[in-house]
């Protein structure tokens, strides 16, 4: 029996649809066809197009942390080679956009929020004019009459619970904890980061009579026209946006930032096309951030080591009246049992640049302290980690008593130990040394929330027997191209050569966009269903129905009878747009994508410097829809792991609240030298609740926990329990052994 092409997703697709196709393509490791663009230089990123007649915009940024602007001396600066205008408009923006949010963020440029902020553009024929003149423009400030705290500890920072993150409660926790057999009350804390993509924020704007075309890099563009129609008060109607390459996202693309406003706004001033392109310091600072968190993590468990109680407090902040918290208890809620517990976010205001999404929001830094405190209570308990988070997965979630979609994470869990060698792993720390370096391991679950949105894709099979896939949504170098025409071409029985996609043009049907890890699921599932329904045609053509339609090669056969698709079409095109909304099933199943980590680290002996040796994630989020982009994306995620667990953090001056490593000579990201040969396991499965394709998200799930992991390493190497990320060299040396009862240097680990 056939589900209908309704679009709400209502009840699990348990065809298993993509398995009963013949072509072969799907799930396997191809490469993304973009990729010979990319690597030659020949890809047109936003800042690379060529316009004729285009001025040069850059941004002005105040240098206090809050206040209004008095004053802008334009006269001396408009006299300089080459500038064209200094603009100040009132629709330019003060803060980044969020995701998803499809409206104008806070306006009004001249109230300064955060030191950074742009308060006006300098506009020139070069940028070296530009940039020289926006040097040299002289701005004056109003102080801040009722100034907001820059420190989200200090005592004078107004604390709120966010409107959108209740917390979650059951049973007596309080209570649970007294009458525990073992118990852990702890406080951790995690540094701010950065989205850092490779590619700047850079925009092109140019205005063709009243119709806007950006050229940019945005990641969601059925929101981005929304947002900057609202900061220009003008109809979406009237906005394109072109982004067929973004160089990375992260988050930070999420939503419409200030440069794209500016340059709208200019342009229309003055009547031709402006680019401006942030610089990598300007994105530091005004761009969104990951909020710092300071983390209470309380567990309680009986005597066998099972879960009763189990608390996860969080301490985040934002400016005023931004909606966002990170959502930091966002796994813990269905991850682990305990009847008794209590989840609870609470946001502090205060000034400095917008808090909002970056690489998997809430779990990325919940999880690794929530897995670095699994780790203390099973060293508390006395029994191997691993056997302490199988003892404690719940049958439902609880409190909501939601059932699981699917959880692949004792599979991960014994998987991924089997490949790594945990079974070799000493549990009291300071047991190995090699020379004069401690030799540890750790581990961590890996758990990331699947989420769904609104998506069409339109799909035409051509009269010569191609297929076209177009639809709006973008590839941040996650391999969405590849992807759309795997599904595309194993639903309509083609080989890749054959399918070409057209992607990042918000003049095509509206995708998901790239963010949450919701793109593949998202836009793919309207690719599918809208092959679905070329399928019925053709089967129609065919006399035949649909599910005894087999297509491969091209070729369409039914009962003996086979037929090319190019003679079927008869000299005339098929096309059919697909879409997809969230239904029953996000609420009727708790949906998440798992794994786990291992790594092996070496810390010195004197130094206290940490190196990762060796790392191993085993992941399971349904169907792999191409192994090679999903591998990639897990790599990728462990990197980020690896940079939260010893290097990133954003560092501000609490004198005047700015940033004080605002590019990659400061922001120490990892590098070549500080990542290992990565193992990925890839897990196969099938998620029917999660998607049509009964496929889940992957791009976020390689960072959840991955610094957890490496946290527990460390202890198990040297001793050394920090609670305070990254775990740099000053926290790690009080904590070292003392020399003088260290043992034999040169026990190895075999």
């Amino acid at each position: 029996m056939r589900m209908t092409l309704a679009d709400m997703y209502n009840t699990p697709d348990k065809r298993n649809l993509l398995d009963t196709m013949k072509q072969g393509v799907i799930g396997k490791p191809l490469d993304r066809p973009e990729g010979p663009l990319k690597v030659s230089g020949t890809a047109t990123y936003s800042a690379e197009w060529k316009i004729e007649g285009c001025a040069e915009g850059v941004l002005v940024l105040a240098d206090v942390p809050q206040g209004t602007v008095k004053a802008i001396h334009r006269d001396r600066v408009m006299t300089m080679p080459g500038v064209l205008a200094v603009l100040a408009d009132e629709a330019m923006v003060r803060r980044s956009t969020q995701g998803t949010a499809g409206k104008a963020p806070a306006q009004d440029v001249q109230t300064v929020d955060y030191f950074a902020q742009p308060v006006a553009l300098v506009v020139a024929e070069t940028f070296e004019q530009a940039r020289d003149a926006a040097l040299a423009l002289k701005v004056e400030y109003e102080p801040a009459g009722d100034p907001v705290p820059l420190d989200p500890e200090s005592p004078d920072a107004k604390v709120e619970t966010p409107s959108d993150s209740k917390p979650v409660e059951g049973g007596d926790l309080d209570q649970a904890m007294r009458d525990a057999a073992f118990s852990i009350d702890v406080e951790y804390d995690t540094p701010g980061h950065a989205s850092a993509a490779m590619e700047p924020h850079a925009t092109i704007a140019e205005w063709q009579d009243d119709q806007l075309i950006l050229r940019g890099s945005y990641q969601m563009l059925a929101f981005n026209v929304k947002e900057i129609a609202d900061c220009l008060s003008i109809s979406p109607k009237k906005v394109r946006i072109i982004a067929p390459y973004v160089g990375g996202g992260f988050g930070s693309k999420l939503g419409i930032t200030h440069e794209a406003v500016a340059a709208a706004i200019a342009a229309r001033e003055l009547g031709r096309p402006v680019r401006v392109v942030m610089t990598r310091q300007q994105v530091f600072q005004t761009v969104m951030r990951r909020s710092e968190t300071r983390q209470r993590v309380r567990l309680a468990a009986d005597a066998a080591g099972r879960i009763v109680g189990l608390g996860h407090e969080a301490h985040v902040s934002n400016l005023p009246d931004e909606d966002f918290a990170e959502p930091v208890t966002q796994a813990t809620e269905f991850l682990y049992g305990g009847e008794n517990r209590l989840l609870k976010v609470e946001v502090a205001r205060i000034c400095r640049m917008t808090a909002g999404s970056v690489r998997a929001p809430g779990e990325a830094v919940g999880m690794q302290v929530l897995e670095a405190a699994m780790d203390e209570l099973a060293e508390a308990v006395g029994i191997d980690p691993i056997e302490l988070r199988k003892r404690n997965l719940p049958a439902k979630v609880p409190v909501k008593g939601t059932p699981y979609s699917s959880r692949m994470l004792v599979e991960a869990l014994e998987q991924g130990a089997a490949s790594f060698g945990w079974d070799q792993r000493k549990p009291q720390p300071c047991q190995t040394r090699e020379g004069d370096w401690w030799i540890g391991m750790g581990m961590a679950s890996a758990a990331r929330v699947n989420v769904m949105i609104p998506a069409e894709a339109r799909v035409t099979l051509k009269a010569d027997g191609t297929a076209l896939v177009e639809t709006d949504q973008t590839d941040i170098g996650t391999g969405s191209y590849a992807i759309m025409g795997q599904i595309a071409g194993e639903m309509l029985g083609l080989p890749i050569s054959k399918v070409r996609v057209v992607l990042g043009d918000s003049a095509l049907p509206p995708g998901a966009g790239s963010g949450g890890s919701f793109g593949a699921i998202s836009t793919g599932s309207a690719v599918m269903r809208a092959c679905e329904a070329i399928r019925e045609k053709i089967a129609k053509t065919l006399g035949c129905d649909v599910d005894a339609l087999e297509i491969k090669d091209g070729i369409a056969s039914h009962a003996g009878s086979q037929r090319p698709l190019a003679d079927l079409l008869g000299g005339k095109d098929i096309a059919e747009i697909g879409s997809i909304k969230p239904g029953k099933t996000y609420k009727d199943y708790a949906q998440a994508s798992y794994g786990a980590f291992f790594a092996e680290v070496g810390v010195h002996a004197f130094t206290g410097e940490v190196r990762v040796r060796r790392m191993t994630g085993a992941f399971g989020f349904g169907r792999v829809l191409n192994a090679k982009t999903a591998r990639s994306q897990c790599l990728g995620g462990m990197v980020w792991g690896i940079g939260s667990a010893l290097t990133e953090e954003l560092v501000f001056d609490l004198r005047d609240g700015h940033l004080v490593n605002h590019d990659f000579a400061e922001y120490h990201v990892p590098v070549h030298a500080d990542v290992p040969a990565l193992e990925v396991i890839l897990l196969e499965e099938r998620d029917a609740a999660a998607s049509p394709l009964q496929a889940k998200g992957v791009g976020e799930l390689g960072i959840c926990g991955a610094a957890g992991a490496v946290a527990n390493a460390v202890y198990n190497a040297c001793g050394a329990r920090v609670r305070s990320f990254p775990l740099t060299l000053d926290k790690i040396i009080p904590h070292l052994p003392d020399p003088a009862h260290m043992p034999d240097p040169f026990v190895s680990l075999a």
